[in-house]
C-alpha cells in the first residue's frame, strides 16, 4: 500500500449529480445537463485563468469601459469570451445576457436551444489586483415564446428560473448550484479537474450574527437602513460587520454562516447598484432555495419583473429572521410615510 490518502472511487462529481437529478425528476430531457456542463467548463477555464493571472499578464486594464461605466480588466474580457463561446457551443441557448455586453447576445440559429442564460462572468473584478475572492454568477431561464428570440424573452422574473448558481474563486474554487431542489456546493479538485460534492443540501441559519454592508454610504441611506444597521450594533451581543466588496464572497459567507447581506438604495443610486438579471436574481434564488429570504425592501427579489436587461435593484438577503427584522423596520417607516 502506498502512503497518503486513499482516493474515493465513488465520488459524486457535479456532472454525475446533475445526471442523477435529471433522472430523479422524470421531465428532464438532458438538455439542462448539457447546458450546465458547458457552464462548468467555462468556470474551470476562468478558474485556471484567475489562478495564473499574474504569469499570463492578464492583470491590468484593457483600456475600455463596459456598459456599467466600469473599466474593463483583461480577465473580464477573457471570462466573458469563455462563457459566451462555451454556452453557444452547447447548442442549448438561444439568447444570453452578460454584464459585459450592452445588448443581448443572440446565438446563431443553427446552434439554438430552448434556454436563456444571464451571467456576470467575473463579479468583483475590481478586487483582482489585490487578490480578494472573485466569482461568476449565472441564471438559466426557459424561452417562453415561439419564434425568433428577442430581448423580451430575457426579461423574466426570478420565479421563472430553471437553475442558478455561482462560482467562487477563493482559496479553492467552489461552485454552488440549485436546479430547484435545494442548494449544493462542489469543490474543484485540481488533481482530477472535476467538481466534487462537498456541501450537500446547504441551508442558511434562521438567524446569524453578521451584517454585511458598505458603511461608507451611511450618509446616503434611507431611514430604514440606518435604523436597522444601528440596531445591529446595540445590545449585549452586537452583530459583527464583514464586508469584502465582492458580491459572491459576501453572499457565500452569508449562506455558510448566516446573517444579512445588504446593498440598499442610496440617494446617489435610488435603484441600488447591483443588477437584477445576473446578480440579484441568481443570488436570491440560491438564498431562497437554502431556506433564506431576499427582498428589495418593497417586494421579493424573485417577483420583480425586469424591464431592462441591465436593470438595478436594491437587495437585502440572508437569514429569514434577519431579513424579517429589516422588513419590520421598513414597514414602520412606510406607515409613517418616512421612506
Amino acid at each position: 500500500m502506498s502512503s497518503g490518502q486513499a482516493m474515493d472511487t465513488n465520488c459524486m462529481t457535479l456532472t454525475r449529480y446533475i445526471l442523477q437529478e435529471q433522472r430523479k425528476h422524470k421531465t428532464a430531457t438532458g438538455d439542462l445537463t448539457q447546458l450546465l456542463t458547458a457552464i462548468q467548463a467555462a468556470v474551470k477555464a476562468v478558474s485556471s485563468a484567475v489562478r495564473k493571472a499574474g504569469i499570463a499578464e492578464l492583470y491590468g486594464i484593457v483600456g475600455e469601459v463596459n456598459v456599467q461605466g466600469e473599466e474593463v480588466k483583461k480577465l473580464d474580457v477573457l471570462a466573458n469570451e469563455l462563457f459566451v463561446n462555451l454556452l453557444k457551443s452547447s447548442y442549448q441557448t438561444c439568447l444570453m445576457v452578460s454584464e459585459e455586453n450592452e445588448n443581448v447576445i443572440e446565438v446563431e440559429t443553427d446552434k439554438h436551444g430552448k434556454y436563456i442564460v444571464t451571467f456576470d462572468p467575473l463579479d468583483g473584478s475590481s478586487n483582482i489586483d489585490c487578490l480578494v475572492s472573485i466569482g461568476s454568477i449565472f441564471a438559466i431561464f426557459k424561452k417562453q415564446s415561439s419564434g425568433r428570440p428577442t430581448v423580451q424573452d430575457a426579461l423574466q422574473a426570478g420565479n421563472k428560473v430553471v437553475a442558478a448558481g455561482y462560482a467562487l474563486y477563493g482559496s479553492a474554487t467552489m461552485m454552488v448550484l440549485s436546479t430547484g431542489n435545494g442548494v449544493n456546493g462542489f469543490l474543484l479538485d485540481p488533481a482530477i479537474g472535476e467538481f466534487i460534492l462537498t456541501d450537500s443540501s446547504m441551508k442558511v441559519k434562521p438567524r446569524g450574527k453578521i451584517y454585511s454592508i458598505n458603511e461608507g454610504y451611511q450618509g446616503k441611506w434611507d431611514q430604514s437602513t440606518l435604523e436597522y444597521v444601528n440596531s445591529k450594533k446595540e445590545g449585549a451581543k452586537p452583530y459583527g460587520l464583514r464586508y469584502v466588496g465582492s458580491m459572491v464572497a459576501d453572499v457565500h459567507r452569508t449562506l455558510k454562516y448566516g446573517g444579512i447581506f445588504m446593498y440598499p438604495a442610496t440617494t446617489d443610486a435610488p435603484s441600488g447598484k447591483l443588477r437584477l438579471l445576473y446578480e440579484c436574481i441568481p443570488m436570491a434564488y440560491i438564498m431562497t432555495q437554502a431556506g433564506g429570504a431576499a427582498t428589495t425592501g418593497k417586494e421579493d427579489v424573485l417577483d420583480v419583473v425586469p424591464t431592462k436587461i441591465h436593470q438595478r435593484v436594491p437587495i437585502v438577503l440572508g437569514s429569514t429572521e434577519d431579513v424579517e427584522d429589516y422588513l419590520q423596520i421598513v414597514k414602520k417607516h412606510t406607515d409613517k410615510g418616512e421612506m
